[in-house]
């Protein structure tokens, strides 16, 4: 084999990578793979896609590589292959972040409010929060907290927080995180507090960029199960599912006869 020959060759296999991540929906799953190891019915609901469909982007990530799965009894559960495959989704964020003026607007546009932001850095906030300074929120399922998390944070889910408001001193400041800069759960989470009267600031960064960043990490043990957070998951929404049909049968049975 010639040279030319052994560098397309080479280039090829690279590009293989740069095809996988291609799709917007693949991307988002590899975000959403950073926060941890999920079942296909789990990524299908944070994905708002298909189980179907889902599949068919966890299968083109996994012939790149990117994914590995193991099975438990009916379930499929994938993870990344790698810290290195959350480092490439960060990254390539980074890179479209300063180059391309379509996202730069789109970002700014959520982050209409900069007073959301907390102006302390990584560092320093978690400086503050060794010294209980500060509280530290992490509003992402609780699973995803287990996988992973920020030093001194405490899981508070999204879900939960309404309930748990009795949980956090009013004396001190509050600072969520979430996902990444591209995640809105922080945003949602200080809606709320700052409606009760928490001072309360949020982080772009997620643990996907902590950890690129080299800062540490934490995990929770054990770790809730995957599998459970699915068949909770399709129990609630089979419950929902049951409600919404119970109020249609109520509104029928109520409407006039002809």
């Amino acid at each position: 084999m010639d040279s030319r020959s052994i560098k397309d060759l080479l280039y090829e296999q690279v590009s293989r990578i740069g095809k996988a991540v291609s799709s917007p929906k693949r991307l988002e799953l590899i975000e959403l793979l950073s926060q941890g190891e999920k079942t296909v019915e789990t990524l299908a609901r944070q994905l708002s896609a298909d189980v179907k469909l889902t599949s068919a982007h966890l299968r083109t990530l996994k012939e790149a590589r990117l994914v590995v799965f193991r099975r438990e009894g009916p379930y499929v559960i994938y993870r990344l292959a790698g810290d290195d495959v959350a480092g490439l989704w960060v990254n390539l964020r980074q890179v479209a972040e300063a180059n391309l003026a379509e996202l730069q607007v789109a970002v700014q546009r959520m982050v209409a409010h900069p007073d959301k932001l907390s102006r302390i850095g990584c560092a320093e906030l978690m400086a503050k929060a060794r010294r209980q300074e500060v509280v530290v929120v992490d509003v992402r399922p609780a699973e995803e907290f287990d996988a992973a998390h920020l030093p001194f944070a405490r899981s508070m889910p999204l879900a939960e927080i309404r309930k748990r408001l009795s949980e956090l001193p009013k004396d001190l400041e509050i600072v969520a995180y979430c996902r990444g800069p591209f995640c809105l759960m922080s945003d949602e989470a200080l809606t709320l507090l700052r409606k009760h009267g928490y001072r309360a600031s949020k982080i772009r960064e997620g643990v996907s960029e902590w950890q690129a960043a080299g800062l540490p990490l934490e995990q929770a043990a054990p770790g809730r199960s995957p599998v459970k957070e699915a068949v909770a998951a399709s129990k609630q929404q089979r419950s929902r599912n049951g409600g919404a049909t119970r109020r249609l049968e109520s509104v029928a049975n109520h409407m006039p006869k002809s």
